[in-house]
């Protein structure tokens, strides 16, 4: 998200109870935006076709399916992700903008080959059951999400933010009315309105970059893929990141006890995925917040700290800068766990209330509780991993995300040993495990920032 503090700041600069308000909305809408409507977008789908779609099986095979879609289309890009965008990213700052679209075109190219050759190894080997309509569907929104993950990180390091809370505003919107249109075909309808929407929203994605980077000489380029040009570190921490966050559902969702099957090979587990959708919903306050501390009050410090040590400032005002990055970090990661803790006393107050509006038992409480302390950690660890980024630390990053992959593997595989009771305390305590460790080795880092510094020089 580097380069929306730019924005922020704009708003934090009217100094009143407004200006605030704005800077916190424009920051819980560009973090949150694209997620909340496309869940919102799939759950209203559903919503729109009980009555419509027999049997009603048809729609959660549906929701479960693009599910499917979404987390194995995030993890298999997760390797591309953050290499592309800082390969890019480094194009520009060395004044070579000539090289942005053409292996924009490239990375599009390998990324939707691959996705069509796992999905179609995937259909073969594991959907060779279904009908020829539902793999093709699931194959078509595989390669096209996969498309639009690469495309929107590399916007948000575009800071093209608002362009694609917009253009994810339009393609659910047309996802939602294809789907509805087409929901007399049954569950097959549905999933072919979720790929006309989705293949509107890529076709966005592709003309805003063809706008903002003009055609030069060669129409594509694989320069990204030259040995060294994207950093092996990010490369890991994309994927591993993303692994690590679907861990805790993919073991929910594939042990007996806790899961059931739903179309084809897929399984869901409805024990432990309605609670972390609804604790998903509750970090939205806190990543508001990760925005406006970090990429405000941090980023000024940083900024100042290493244009300090390029300019030839005295040990004192680096010494200074450094003091108050460290200041700004703690106080950015407190104000994050504070929102959260904050969040968490509600939904512990008004839960039992939620469930009862949203027609679910409240035999459900005790993992919702568990699964918002979770999810509001998750939001810390971003934070943390954030900080690592901007210090340039890719090592610690991949070291906290297989700390965080193995540990949620480990701790919920035990707690679907010892029984329902513990049931999210898994996903909880890697998370916890995590962040600890991370801002322990932050800590550390920062009180050494100015000698490491200045060694690497």
């Amino acid at each position: 998200m580097a380069g929306i503090g730019f924005e922020l700041r704009k708003l934090l600069e009217k100094d009143s109870y407004f200006g605030l308000f704005q800077a916190y909305a424009y920051a819980g809408i560009i973090s949150s935006g694209p997620w909340v409507l496309s869940i919102i977008g799939i759950l209203f789908v559903g919503f729109l076709s009980l009555g419509v779609v027999y049997p009603h099986a048809a729609i959660v095979q549906f929701q479960v399916s693009v599910t499917y879609l979404i987390m194995s289309s995030l993890i298999v890009t997760g390797f591309i992700q953050l290499g592309f965008t800082r390969f890019i990213a480094d194009s520009l700052f060395k004044k070579q903008d000539k090289q942005v679209l053409p292996n924009f075109s490239g990375m599009l190219l390998i990324v939707t080959s691959v996705g069509g050759v796992f999905g179609m190894l995937a259909l073969f080997l594991f959907f060779s059951g279904m009908s020829v309509s539902y793999r093709m569907l699931m194959l078509s929104g595989f390669v096209i999400l996969c498309a639009i993950w690469v495309s929107t990180i590399f916007l948000s390091g575009m800071k093209q933010y608002k362009a694609i809370v917009v253009l994810f505003a339009i393609g659910y919107t047309v996802t939602v009315l294809g789907a509805l249109l087409l929901r007399p075909f049954g569950m097959e309808g549905l999933l072919l309105g979720f790929v006309i929407g989705h293949f509107v929203l890529l076709i966005g994605m592709v003309t805003l970059t063809l706008r903002t980077f003009p055609l030069h000489e060669s129409a594509i380029s694989f320069d990204f893929m030259r040995p060294g040009a994207m950093y092996t570190s990010l490369v890991w921490a994309g994927f591993l990141y993303n692994l690590a966050v679907w861990a805790d559902k993919l073991i929910f969702w594939f042990y007996p006890d806790t899961s059931q099957h739903i179309i084809g090979p897929l399984r869901a587990s409805l024990i432990y995925d309605l609670p972390i959708f609804l604790a998903y919903l509750a970090i939205i306050p806190g990543m508001a917040v990760f925005l406006v501390r970090i990429e405000t009050d941090f980023v000024e410090y940083y900024e100042k700290f290493y244009d300090a040590v390029r300019e030839g400032g005295s040990l004192d005002h680096i010494e200074t800068m450094r003091d108050n990055m460290l200041f700004t970090v703690r106080q950015g990661l407190f104000e994050i766990v504070k929102i959260q803790a904050i969040t968490v006393l509600l939904v512990f107050v008004l839960g039992e209330k939620l469930l009862d509006w949203l027609g679910i038992s409240t035999l459900y409480l005790p993992l919702l509780y568990v699964d918002v302390v979770a999810a509001g950690l998750q939001v810390v660890l971003l934070g943390v991993l954030n900080v690592f980024f901007y210090l340039d630390k890719r090592h610690i990053v991949v070291l906290l995300c297989v700390l965080f992959l193995v540990s949620n593997v480990a701790l919920t595989s035990l707690s679907l040993y010892l029984g329902a009771s513990f049931y999210g305390y898994g996903f909880a305590l890697s998370l916890l495990i995590t962040v600890l460790v991370g801002m322990q080795m932050l800590s550390r880092k920062l009180d050494l920032l100015e000698y490491e510094t200045f060694m690497l020089q």
